[in-house]
């Protein structure tokens, strides 16, 4: 094994199992060396210009890939329900919120929707989950929730009908975070009615 070898995988374990061609490159290694090592199997090219060593275990490969290729992204509506564990629905695509007029990056696999969300609507609400050695950020539960009922058109109403009643059961209800996410999201007289029917 080559230096430059030793600096390829070096530079995918630092950056948590899954490195991008830039991240690589910028540690010094030329790209004859990155595909030369592609070919021969020591790494694998799991999408477009992303790395990761063989065997290497992800705890949440799709999220993960996904967010490498849109490091300001953040895990949204369906994705967030099932981290959030409030939802029967599985993700078929990987759910991620971009600011608005932010270039959407190109990812071949896993399948993934953006939605393009400006000011608070965007900013607010983002916490962070670590899943091994990974840092998902995700909104919020009560942010989540809002986001559900202004996507109603896309992701269907009994989706977000279904997560505020799991998030009755599971979580502390919290009618004013509830509140203040719904009005973030201009969707609070929509929210109203199925907020005051929870208290």
């Amino acid at each position: 094994m080559t230096e430059a070898d030793k600096k390829v995988i070096a530079t995918i374990v630092k950056h948590g199992g899954l490195a991008r061609t830039r991240d690589i490159l910028a540690n010094g290694v030329h790209s004859d060396t990155l595909y030369r090592m592609r070919d021969e199997g020591s790494i694998l090219c799991i999408t477009r210009g992303l790395y990761q060593l063989p065997g290497a275990q992800l705890d949440d490969p799709d999220l993960e890939t996904v967010l490498k290729k849109a490091p300001h992204g953040v895990v949204c509506l369906i994705s967030a329900l099932s981290l959030h564990n409030i939802t029967t629905e599985i993700p078929h695509v990987v759910s991620i919120a971009l600011q608005r007029g932010a270039e959407k990056p190109r990812i071949d696999y896993p399948p993934v929707q953006f939605f393009w969300m400006s000011g608070n609507a965007y900013s607010e609400g983002v916490e962070t989950h670590t899943k091994g050695t990974a840092s998902i950020p995700v909104y919020c539960v009560e942010k989540t929730l809002a986001d559900c009922f202004k996507y109603r058109n896309k992701i269907g109403m009994d989706v977000a009908l279904e997560a505020l009643k799991l998030y009755r059961e599971r979580y502390r209800f919290n009618g004013n975070k509830l509140s203040h996410y719904a009005r973030v999201c201009r969707v609070f007289n929509i929210m109203r009615p199925y907020l005051e029917a929870s208290l």
